[in-house]
């Protein structure tokens, strides 16, 4: 495991350990955050912790073609009972993400440093918000970074029953459209396996990433 400095740099990725931990300390800077991206690395730690910063083997991934909708969130696409946007309120869906509570989940990774240099992203072009609305209040979101035909999941809320799920489908088609290559979720949930994800190697994950960051 590698101590980072200010030196803007991180190490192979294949030197992680078998958890995926490969180096900490650094810092949030988006020079830093978008080499880590691009080299197929993400931070995540506590508030109370140095940054650890992660590239795990395998890979929990979505292919958009394998993604998968039940009958019962088909019904939810096409109710109308939900409104789908993009980009309309990042700062309100990562605030969400960190605060709404999780079924086993005491508190969140996301520390107001990961916050702010979240938003720094998001006016930069980086980082992007999908939105559920009803009766025009945010029902559940989800936020991430998009780099060339790449997109890296980072967390999802939901305020509302199947919020999250109507936020992430109908983003993922979005992602269809626009001929994106590969969604990154990081680590495994059932609720995004449900939906098509599956694990990749690190090796494989990081080829389709050199192909599609748009370096």
């Amino acid at each position: 495991m590698f101590l980072l400095t200010k030196e803007l740099f991180f190490p192979p990725v294949d030197m992680a350990d078998a958890e995926g931990l490969l180096a900490i300390g650094g810092d949030l800077s988006a020079e830093r955050l978008l080499l880590a991206y691009r080299s197929g690395i993400f931070p995540w730690y506590n508030e109370d912790e140095p940054i650890c910063w992660w590239s795990p083997d395998p890979r929990f991934v979505l292919f958009p073609a394998d993604l998968k909708i039940s009958s019962s969130m088909r019904t939810v696409l096409q109710n109308g009972k939900y409104r789908f946007t993009i980009n309309k309120a990042f700062e309100q869906v990562i605030q969400n993400c960190k605060t709404v509570a999780r079924k086993g989940q005491d508190g969140t990774w996301i520390s107001p440093a990961m916050q702010n240099a979240y938003t720094t992203l998001h006016k930069l072009g980086y980082a992007h918000s999908a939105e559920t609305w009803q009766d025009g209040e945010l029902a559940g979101g989800l936020y991430g970074i998009r780099l060339g035909k790449f997109f890296f999941g980072e967390s999802m809320f939901s305020l509302k029953p199947n919020a999250s799920k109507f936020a992430f489908i109908s983003y993922v088609r979005q992602l269809q459209k626009e001929n994106v290559q590969l969604i990154d979720c990081q680590l495994h949930t059932n609720h995004l396996e449900s939906l098509g994800a599956r694990m990749i190697p690190r090796e494989l994950f990081t080829q389709i990433l050199a192909a599609n960051s748009g370096k």
